[in-house]
């Protein structure tokens, strides 16, 4: 398993406090493999990056709601989710990896329902090591349909454009993580781009402004990547939420100060309307919260 660089230990208070009931939209917790098992093959393990540590990061932020998403690490077993929504409380949802539908019952589902779990993720990165089949996403999408939960489409390092065919026709709530991975050389000539405007189209289709920092060929302060996140808030105002993606997993460079990446959303919604949308009314909407 390679070494990546862990989160900043030490973040710092924003220039400006985001408005109350703000919400990052996409955070990991990991914990003791000894009571957490990692998954064989898994590509990243950070047990430091605990539910309080996320909770200190939070709070000093200024961020009062969340959402845990169950990293690859550990598949289908999602006890750190569940005991991470236990111990932060009822302004945090959860999102679980879409290999619980293949590897664990209904009655497993019922209790990560019932503990705040209302998406799952799925992957189409064979790295990653955690595809469904056809027949097996199928399954799974039925099974949301059901539930009530949204989709959440985790792009791949080239963008979604190579595997946006099995998933653009799903007719209920749908979550692009990472700005669908744009490649910013290629500009408006990226199919990613491309298709996920069309995407945002449909309706049913959110995006989520976060990873700006690795999508930005450019380096802090990310400059280059402010034109696309302004562009994707333009064509969606309503669909659009933002995340953290603490603990920044497989970091090959030092993450930034949380408080940076707070900041560089302030730069993409200078309005203050904007921002509210972003953090507190969408995210509402998208993830139930009253």
């Amino acid at each position: 398993m390679p070494d990546y660089l862990p989160f900043d230990p030490d973040p710092r208070t924003p220039k400006k406090m985001p408005p109350p009931k703000s919400c990052d939209s996409q955070f990991h917790v990991l914990g003791d493999p000894e009571r957490y098992p990692t998954r064989p093959g898994a590509a990243y393990q950070m047990p430091s990056a605990t539910w309080d540590r996320a909770l200190h990061v939070h709070q000093t932020l200024g961020i009062e709601r969340g959402i845990i998403v169950q990293t690859t690490t550990y598949g289908a077993d999602h006890q750190v989710v569940l005991d991470g929504l236990a111990a932060m409380g009822p302004n945090y949802k959860g999102c679980a990896n879409a290999l619980v539908f293949n590897e664990r019952d209904d009655a497993y589902i019922e209790k990560l329902d019932a503990a705040g779990v209302n998406g799952a993720r799925f992957s189409f990165r064979a790295a990653l090591g955690a595809v469904l089949s056809e027949s097996e996403l199928d399954r799974a999408v039925g099974k949301l349909r059901d539930l009530g939960w949204y989709m959440k489409i985790q792009p791949e390092q080239t963008g979604i454009a190579e595997s946006a065919e099995r998933f653009e026709n799903v007719d209920i709530p749908v979550l692009i993580d990472h700005m669908g991975r744009i490649d910013l050389a290629k500009g408006d000539d990226d199919p990613s781009l491309k298709k996920l405007l069309q995407l945002l189209d449909r309706g049913n289709f959110w995006v989520m402004l976060s990873l700006g920092e690795k999508i930005s060929k450019q380096g802090a302060p990310w400059d280059d990547v402010v034109p696309l996140a302004q562009r994707l808030i333009r064509h969606a105002p309503e669909r659009v939420v933002w995340a953290s993606d603490w603990p920044h997993p497989v970091s090959v460079k030092q993450p930034p100060n949380d408080a940076d990446i707070l900041e560089l959303l302030y730069r993409y919604a200078p309005d203050d309307a904007d921002l509210k949308r972003i953090l507190v009314d969408n995210p509402a909407t998208l993830f139930g919260f009253s």
